[in-house]
């Protein structure tokens, strides 16, 4: 692909404007969200969301979220239904995506749902990915801003060292404060858990006043779902309680490690460092052991996505 100098843009009113008009000329963007960064095109533009998947060198046969400012917006591209209110009053804006049927005239790329009947969406609770959203004024189908498979950016250093030259800007506002990927619900039948994420199950058991059913299955239904994902370039190797030789620990809780999640043992501080984490290990250039994470709470996003990060490649 042809490359070309990425703007780092501050988020101000000048750099979200510049960064929102770069979006409505079909170029792509990389953006805070209190989960993630994303890289974001106009979901609307074929062309546009074609480079998300040249960039990542994403496979595209993985569906994409579009991210909205709110749920006016959401409503106009999916068949709405009262358990999505229900949800959307409960935890929008912030860290919940929801998988819908797609409205008649939506008026999306095929690109961004991988030819499926459904769509992936969310209103993050960032604010400038709020502030970019509106100001930009179109659906943004996004990403993680990083190479297909690899560690997810929670930093703005972390999106140019695997896509400097490959997007035209990246909007930086620091850490994002959750530090996983929203959690992924299909209301496409009954309430199913595609994906775990910054969202615990349990809050959304909870708001229903039901159990989740559980993905089952090996078709990829939503984002997050490939079995090799969030992968550092060493291995990684789980539920270590020390690191064998030629390896580096990723320490919690009471076992500590060259770098250590959250020695309080807290689990959304661990999720807010886990990626960040993994980016500093793998710069070590050694094999990675993790110390076990309770799973419950937001441990299961986290164990999740170590699993993933864990899989044969």
């Amino acid at each position: 692909m042809t490359l070309t100098e990425t703007l780092h843009l501050h988020p101000d009113a000048q750099g979200i404007e510049t960064a929102a008009a770069l979006l409505v000329d079909g170029a792509l963007v990389a953006f805070p969200t209190e989960t993630v960064y994303g890289l974001g095109a106009d979901a609307r533009n074929g062309q546009a969301v074609a480079g998300i998947y040249a960039a990542k060198g994403r496979p595209s046969f993985n569906p994409l979220i579009v991210h909205v400012p709110d749920v006016a917006a959401a409503r106009a591209l999916t068949q709405w239904s009262d358990t999505a209110d229900r949800l959307a009053a409960a935890f929008w804006p912030g860290a919940l995506t929801l998988v819908l049927p797609l409205a008649t005239g939506h008026g999306l790329s095929s690109l961004v749902t991988a030819g499926l009947d459904t769509v992936a969406i969310r209103v993050p609770h960032h604010p400038t990915a709020q502030a970019l959203l509106r100001a930009a004024k179109v659906p943004v189908a996004a990403p993680s801003a990083n190479i297909s498979g690899r560690i997810s950016p929670t930093t703005a250093q972390h999106v140019l060292d695997g896509l400097s030259g490959r997007i035209a800007a990246v909007l930086d506002d620091g850490p994002c404060p959750v530090g996983v990927e929203s959690t992924i619900l299909s209301l496409a039948g009954a309430p199913t858990l595609l994906r775990p994420g910054g969202l615990p199950s349990e809050a959304i058991e909870a708001a229903l006043g039901t159990p989740l059913s559980q993905h089952s299955g090996d078709a990829i239904t939503a984002p997050g779902q490939l079995a090799s994902h969030y992968a550092p370039g060493a291995a990684v190797r789980l539920n270590a309680t020390e690191a064998a030789p030629g390896e580096v620990l990723l320490g919690f809780g009471a076992i500590a490690g060259d770098i250590t999640l959250s020695a309080a043992g807290d689990l959304a501080e661990a999720a807010a460092t886990l990626f960040d984490a993994l980016h500093r290990l793998d710069r070590m250039g050694k094999s990675i052991a993790v110390a076990p994470i309770p799973h419950k709470g937001l441990g299961v996003a986290i164990n999740d996505r170590l699993a993933r990060a864990a899989a044969p490649r």
